[in-house]
């Protein structure tokens, strides 16, 4: 045999050797894509994130293993969301995972991808399922119902400040906040204590409320709920030490950023219930059959660092009912 033929024989083992593989992987599934989308901003939701691909991983998916996530912010511009879910529709993805305002613009574009949502508000009155137990349609998720518990939150603050009878409040003025703003209302009626609300919707309108607040003598403030004030809230917790405002948040990360107190749904743990339910999507199951869960850990979590800079001192029988304390 010739040298010739041995290096022609040989180009041709290359040859196919080298298709094989090619055609194997031709063959093989597409890894599914999940689109991660929130009307703020991603660099405020690492947590969230992570606990996310907790609950994949739970369902058998890894991210960049067998399965990819592409990730979309609309950095709290929420005219944007409709481009950014027809981009991710294009891409194509097999489920959308959002926030509040995320899944409503979703649901508005796409009857047909499944869509898996984590709220704070009544997902019902919300429009994005038809009931909590048979949700219909291509959406499900999770409510963790933070925007409902308002009342809880002003009566913790109370025993914290027993002494504030002027409490500032801030609200995000959107639809999904109203509930909360007639609860807190309500409250403050029978602990006998006056309001002053303020909306706020831009930095700007942040920094003004707190000027107003100083202004008024407002002695205590509770930060409402919703993406907004959500991802504003190292702006908030600095402001509120600024103006030795003791403060009640609606999440955990606020007071360990700083806040006084919180009372709240764990919010990570939904994310990570979300992520099962988008596992269990992939694996084929329809949303429609999927019930909304609703969160059941909640957490008070109180920071003493804080107390003890604003001269608080706080009772031991509130502490004995904290599940955590930042010291």
């Amino acid at each position: 045999m010739s040298a010739r033929v041995k290096r022609r024989d040989f180009i041709v083992f290359l040859g196919g050797a080298a298709a094989w593989p090619l055609a194997a992987w031709a063959q093989q599934p597409a890894m599914p894509v999940i689109g991660f989308l929130r009307s703020t901003s991603l660099a405020d939701a690492t947590g969230l994130i992570t606990a996310f691909r907790q609950g994949l991983k739970e369902a058998g998916f890894v991210d960049g293993q067998n399965v990819a996530i592409e990730f979309r912010s609309a950095e709290d511009h929420v005219d944007r969301l409709p481009a950014l879910v027809a981009d991710l529709l294009r891409r194509p993805v097999a489920v959308i995972v959002g926030n509040n305002n995320s899944a409503i613009v979703a649901k508005a574009a796409t009857a047909t991808i499944p869509i898996v949502f984590a709220t704070g508000t009544d997902p019902v009155q919300e429009g994005l399922v038809a009931s909590l137990n048979r949700p219909g349609g291509n959406v499900t998720g999770v409510s963790f119902l933070n925007n409902l518990l308002g009342a809880k939150r002003l009566e913790l603050l109370r025993q914290l400040v027993p002494k504030a009878t002027t409490i500032g409040v801030l609200v995000n003025p959107k639809p999904d906040t109203e509930a909360e703003r007639r609860d807190v209302q309500a409250a403050a009626l029978a602990l006998g204590l006056q309001l002053i609300i303020l909306d706020v919707s831009s930095d700007r309108d942040i920094e003004t409320a707190f000027a107003t607040f100083v202004q008024r003598g407002v002695s205590a403030l509770l930060v409402g709920g919703g993406a907004f004030l959500f991802s504003n809230r190292e702006r908030i917790v600095a402001l509120a030490a600024r103006h030795s405002l003791p403060a009640g948040y609606n999440n955990r990360d606020s007071v360990v950023a700083g806040g006084l107190m919180s009372y709240a749904t764990s919010i990570p743990d939904a994310y990570r219930q979300a992520g099962i339910y988008t596992g269990r999507i992939l694996k084929s199951e329809k949303p429609a059959d999927l019930p909304v869960m609703q969160a059941t850990k909640f957490e008070f979590v109180i920071n003493l660092k804080t107390a003890k800079a604003l001269g608080l001192t706080i009772p031991s029988g509130v502490l004995a009912h904290a599940d955590e304390v930042i010291e």
